[in-house]
């Protein structure tokens, strides 16, 4: 699983993708937050925290994720490589763990340069400190679950098809029902229950700071069945 994990690290960074991906995720970010006027805009705000930087990182995910993990399986299938690597001493869960963490890890890697936010925050307090860390730092958990649902889609939708757009098109897609389909089809049913099974809602009470264990094992749940799907399409592919 670690050399399949480095390789796959190492194949981002001698491509422009790994560095455009972070590029992107933060430049996007700093301008919603801190030049473009507008309800994201911290300065604009007038309150010390982060909410609205919390509040757009799961759309510009939503988009971002897919765009790196749709060569995890689909570029395998194109280049014949699949089969290949299907056959060797290694198991199958192991090879998707191996292409899920090597995800994972690009993107937790964009993710860290955005702590930056809090200390300018921290700083820009009157008085000076005035930022509910407790929030902050259950936002950033609930973030970080959040992106290892979308990455484990992201992976599930690069093996049901060897074009990259394709796979790119359908992980958008199932992490947008996910994320706020579920909660438009509840409000428009009234059922708490259809709700509970979409990411918004588990996303929104970590990010108040409560950290319960019933939002945890929904994002652990998700992960781990699109990775069990997962490993079941590469069997079928062998």
């Amino acid at each position: 699983m670690l050399a399949i994990l480095k390789k796959e690290i190492n194949s981002f960074f001698a491509s422009p993708i790994g560095y455009l991906v972070i590029a992107i995720f933060l430049v996007l970010n700093g301008l919603f937050l801190w030049l473009f006027k507008g309800e994201f805009n911290v300065l604009d705000y007038g309150f010390a925290d982060l909410s609205s930087f919390f509040l757009l990182a799961p759309w510009i995910l939503i988009f971002l994720i897919p765009a790196v993990t749709m060569r995890s399986f689909s570029d395998e299938k194109k280049q014949g490589t699949l089969e290949l690597l299907l056959t060797k001493p290694i198991s199958h869960f192991n090879i998707v763990l191996g292409k899920y963490f090597g995800a994972l890890i690009l993107i937790l890697i964009a993710l860290l340069p955005t702590l930056l936010y809090v200390y300018t925050v921290h700083q820009l307090g009157n008085p000076v400190g005035n930022l509910d860390l407790g929030s902050t730092l259950g936002s950033y958990f609930g973030l970080l679950f959040l992106v290892a649902a979308y990455t484990a889609i992201g992976v599930f939708a690069s093996t049901l098809s060897d074009n990259q757009i394709v796979a790119f098109i359908t992980a958008v897609f199932i992490c947008f029902i996910f994320y706020i389909g579920f909660e438009g089809f509840a409000d428009f049913t009234s059922s708490n229950f259809i709700e509970q099974l979409g990411m918004s809602s588990h996303y929104k009470s970590m990010s108040r700071g409560v950290l319960d264990t019933r939002d945890i094992v929904y994002f652990l749940s998700i992960t781990f069945l699109f990775l069990a799907i997962t490993k079941l399409n590469i069997n079928k592919a062998r």
